[in-house]
């Protein structure tokens, strides 16, 4: 039975700097410096996924097709954290003044990138086609809806959404009960 995944043997040979078990990782999805990322257990990455720079991923994550995380300044996510499809999420952002050059093709003296790492604690929950900006947290239980840009930090378990996103919700405790019949 041919499978998207590479196998266990496969991932083992791409380089991470940790890799954990039962991870799932499409053929299809493109990495950029895995010497820089940590992948802990059961974690598993779709299609067309793109994963680039200082990316720390804990246990029970699932990161759903067309996502890109740009890890320069580092992103990390906690354990039970889950990204939806279609997700941007940047750490590190070019100048727009006009001031200095953009884009990874010039040289870093005519450019001025910025940014900052990007947080997502346990049990954070990322909404389909949703834009995360450098430098940010998503506390514990936090939740971005879908289609929304993220400039600021999400206190715990609270639900935002919207451009930019603003708080719309609180949101209920009981996963944390459900955690420990998972593991």
């Amino acid at each position: 039975m041919q499978t998207s995944f590479y196998s266990p043997s496969e991932l083992a040979v791409i380089g991470f700097k940790k890799l954990g078990v039962d991870v799932k990782i499409s053929k299809n999805a493109s990495i950029y410096s895995p010497e820089k990322m940590v992948i802990g257990d059961h974690v598993r990455i779709d299609d067309f996924c793109i994963l680039s720079g200082e990316i720390k991923l804990g246990s029970y994550i699932h990161i759903s097709a067309y996502t890109a995380i740009y890890g320069g300044f580092g992103v990390e996510m906690e354990d039970f954290v889950t990204v939806s499809g279609r997700v941007m999420i940047y750490s590190q952002n070019d100048d727009y003044s006009g001031d200095y050059m953009t884009n990874p093709t010039v040289p870093a003296e005519f450019t001025n990138v910025t940014g900052g790492k990007v947080v997502l604690k346990k049990h954070a929950i990322i909404g389909a086609g949703a834009i995360l900006l450098p430098n940010i947290t998503i506390e514990e239980g936090g939740c971005l809806g879908a289609m929304s840009l993220l400039k600021s930090d999400i206190p715990a378990w609270e639900i935002f959404a919207g451009v930019p996103a603003k708080k719309i919700l609180k949101r209920s405790r009981r996963i944390q009960d459900l955690e420990q019949l998972v593991k």
